[in-house]
């Protein structure tokens, strides 16, 4: 694919090993792709196809073994300044919070990472639209601890800290496997709204091929620490001879497929 925007992440053949010798094993292998500013991309594949190792290195948490990968024409050196810019959502939201400490001191913490530090007021002011961008009422999370809120809420408590801190890529890892099929919907919204109110660019990382389609503009299939497949969703859902894709689109329910089908072959026209 070709974009007149700029490229966020270019991939030149890059993989990424672990371990040595007998031990060793290749978690991404030889993998090349190009994604641009406001683009939203799902990278789909099941258990150990790699697909959270290749997050990682976005966020720069790794470095390929091989290859290059840059971030805006630049490889990933000061984490910091990497993280003002590049943030994430992870699979477990209450492992992203310290259970001893209150949620809101925790949301307006994470402002403390940005360059230019905004005053008590402006933390507070941005927190609060971001707790309300989510639907979440200010004051239902006052002197609240995580333990006190269920899964969704605190997934929706990770999105809020998104739109405070208004990075310019967020990597959401497995973000609506821990939640109902109810909330999973909502999460897949706010990760739209995220991109079309903040100009962001999302990936998103999942092993479900339908939620993808549902948000994608486009979606690359991993596999074995390969991409074996790459498109829009009509392009993914056309290209019936890549097996691992058949695969994972057996596993979408039979009473959602043809919607999906569908849906595709209309974002295509």
């Amino acid at each position: 694919m070709q974009s007149d925007k700029p490229i966020v992440f270019s991939a030149k053949r890059i993989s990424k090993d672990f371990g040595a010798g007998k031990s060793l094993k290749t978690a991404v292998k030889d993998v090349s792709f190009d994604i641009y500013d406001e683009e939203f991309i799902s990278i789909v594949g099941g258990s150990g196809c790699g697909k959270s190792v290749l997050a990682k290195i976005m966020l720069g948490l790794y470095q390929p073994t091989r290859g290059q990968f840059l971030y805006r024409d630049k490889p990933i050196k000061n984490l910091k300044d990497h993280w003002n810019e590049v943030q994430s959502v992870f699979q477990d939201p209450f492992g992203c919070f310290n259970q001893f400490f209150t949620i809101r001191s925790q949301l307006e913490d994470a402002l403390n990472i940005l360059k230019d530090k905004p005053s008590k007021e402006e933390v507070r002011r941005r927190v609060d639209e971001g707790l309300k961008a989510v639907n979440v009422a200010p004051a239902d999370i006052e002197g609240k601890y995580p333990f006190e809120l269920s899964g969704g809420q605190m997934q929706r408590m990770l999105l809020a800290r998104i739109f405070a801190l208004r990075p310019k890529v967020l990597i959401a890892d497995e973000a609506t496997s821990m939640v109902d099929a109810c909330v999973r919907a909502n999460i897949l919204d706010y990760l739209r709204k995220l991109k079309d109110e903040l100009k962001m660019t999302v990936v998103f990382v999942t092993h479900d091929i339908g939620l993808a389609n549902y948000v994608s503009d486009r979606i690359f299939i991993m596999h074995d620490g390969k991409i074996v497949n790459q498109g829009t969703p009509a392009e993914v859902l056309d290209n019936t001879n890549e097996p691992h894709t058949l695969r994972l689109l057996d596993d979408i329910p039979e009473v959602h497929k043809t919607e999906w089908i569908k849906n595709s072959h209309r974002s295509k026209k």
